[in-house]
């Protein structure tokens, strides 16, 4: 049995006696997991930051004086393009033919007290806006991925065309070093994973069991389950499949990254392991896999462009707005540029369609209703996310195989 079969099968082994030990609901064990679960998340979460400023600094660095760091960038948007669009218009259309029923009047009235007031009213001008930074150390320090993505990009190509120097040497080789000393710590992080992997499924069956997220909104619940899935299973395969490259063996190939975004529900906190793994099992370049992942992480939202769209048409509905072909057509471009727009961290996706569907005044209620049941749909978006990230990268290796 090859390395790689021995890890999935120890992690799907860690993955079900978590689930087991979680459903036997013993307080002190619930503790721990919860203890160890938390310690997990925020180790991911450390050096998520620190991954995406220095490979894509280093990465930039090294294609800066390269023809083919042109061609990288364009097949990164196409397929990021692609696969959102894709998305956005399979969501709308198991809406249609879902068709699910409006939320009754009293629901609504007793759920806005359950809207978060204090982003009810930003505007995606300034969510934009919130981008641009105006301190180097302010993005670092609050783990805003977009400006982050940002600084290391002007980084990047800045060195890239500093002329052969002594200094320039030094910061690039500060860089590099910095960027193997990082990857050293995400194996190590790999490596005990299946703790992790065994305390995150024992907390989501606790929470199952408390009965925190296994109350629903019936066919708006499976419009947006069933339109991630269909995404992740049938349209992204579909994809590699045109591309001559095996689903089967680069879902397998990811798996651990994308147990790891269902548990953790942030694309970003993932980065440091699907880049990994992207490396290591799924045999994408390592100039390709550490360009084009932290920057999917930040704009190749395909869970979250379904969400978007979904939940506005649900929105609509409950308002009373009738819904047009051209509004239907309008809706799908919002959510495209919004979730390209949207950070990837945990309920990112929730916020930001609060302040779009906010914009339009629709039943912001609805958005009351839905956030007791956002857990388990931000689990499913986020690895799903991933999966459309990874499948950018392999599409992206294989027509740059020679880079």
């Amino acid at each position: 049995m090859s390395k790689t079969n021995r890890q999935t099968i120890i992690w799907i082994g860690a993955l079900i006696v978590g689930a087991l030990v979680g459903y036997a609901n013993i307080e002190i064990i619930n503790n721990v997991t919860w203890f160890v679960a938390s310690a997990y998340t925020r180790l991911f979460q450390l050096l998520a930051i620190p991954t995406i400023a220095l490979t894509v600094i280093s990465t930039m660095v090294s294609l800066g004086k390269e023809s083919n760091g042109g061609k990288l960038f364009k097949h990164t948007i196409s397929y990021t393009l692609l696969t959102t669009i894709i998305a956005t218009v399979v969501g709308v259309a198991v809406f249609f033919i879902v068709a699910p029923d409006n939320l009754p009047d009293t629901t609504l009235r007793s759920a806005e007290g359950d809207v978060p007031k204090n982003l009810e009213n930003i505007s995606y001008a300034d969510h934009l806006l919130n981008v641009i930074p105006n301190n180097i150390l302010k993005p670092l320090l609050e783990g805003n991925v977009l400006s982050v993505l940002f600084l290391a990009f002007a980084f990047g190509i800045g060195l890239s065309k500093l002329p052969e120097s002594t200094g320039r040497t030094a910061v690039v080789n500060l860089f590099t070093g910095l960027q193997d000393l990082l990857f050293l710590l995400i194996r190590a992080l790999i490596w005990t994973m299946p703790v992790g992997i065994f305390a995150f499924a024992a907390q989501l069956m606790v929470e199952v069991s408390a009965d925190v997220v296994v109350s629903s909104l019936g066919k708006y619940t499976l419009i947006i389950i069933l339109g991630n899935l269909l995404q992740m299973f049938i349209v992204l395969p579909l994809l590699l499949i045109t591309h001559k490259i095996n689903p089967i063996k680069a879902i397998t190939a990811m798996s651990p990254a994308l147990l790891t975004a269902f548990f953790t529900k942030s694309s970003a906190a993932t980065l440091p392991l699907t880049i990994e793994t992207a490396e290591q099992r799924a045999g994408v370049a390592q100039k390709i896999s550490r360009f084009v992942l932290p920057i999917c992480t930040t704009i190749n939202m395909n869970g979250c462009a379904t969400f978007i769209a979904v939940t506005s048409l649900f929105v609509m509905q409950n308002s009373g707005i009738d819904i047009t072909l051209a509004q239907v057509a309008g809706l799908i471009l919002v959510s495209v540029i919004s979730a390209i727009g949207n950070a990837g961290v945990p309920m990112g996706c929730y916020f930001l369609t609060l302040s779009l569907v906010s914009g339009i005044e629709g039943a912001t209620g609805v958005m009351g209703v839905i956030l007791p049941i956002y857990t388990i749909i931000d689990m499913v978006e986020t690895s799903e996310n991933v999966w459309s990230d990874s499948c950018v990268a392999m599409l992206t290796n294989k027509k740059l195989k020679d880079i």
